[in-house]
């Protein structure tokens, strides 16, 4: 129950901060510069977010062995997933099969290689140190 807990908070914090980025990029700043070059722009915000957050889970729950932090970090990633599906069934008219196409775009595949760094983060953070410093004592 606690891995649970925490992939639940993990997936909770960060996914509230990439929906506020995620509009910011769809409805102002990819109309600008493109949706490529907005990913590129808000991939190193969500990820520094999971890097603080992985660490806070880590310490939070108690997340001290690798295969604990993996389940976690692999729970909020399909929590994620289904969110991001849920949302462009409910939000944009898209059928699943038609999300699922969408990824292979450039920017949904920028996108999804951070999704993968941000289930991969809570690992990370075990096998460097919630701090990032060095392996946990």
């Amino acid at each position: 129950m606690r891995i649970a807990g925490a992939g639940l908070a993990y997936w909770a914090v960060v996914f509230a901060l990439g929906f506020v980025l995620g509009t910011i990029r769809v409805l102002w700043l990819a109309p600008l510069i493109g949706l490529l070059p907005a990913t590129v722009l808000e991939l190193p915000l969500i990820l520094t977010a999971s890097w603080f957050a992985a660490g806070w889970l880590v310490r939070r729950f108690a997340i001290d062995t690798a295969s604990e932090a993996l389940a976690a970090g692999g729970l909020a990633f399909l929590l994620l997933m289904v969110a991001e599906c849920t949302l462009a069934v409910m939000m944009m008219g898209q059928t699943p099969e038609q999300w699922l196409a969408d990824l292979r775009q450039p920017h949904a595949l920028l996108g999804l290689a951070g999704q993968v760094l941000f289930a991969l983060m809570p690992w990370w953070r075990v096998t460097r140190g919630a701090s990032g410093a060095g392996p946990n004592p």
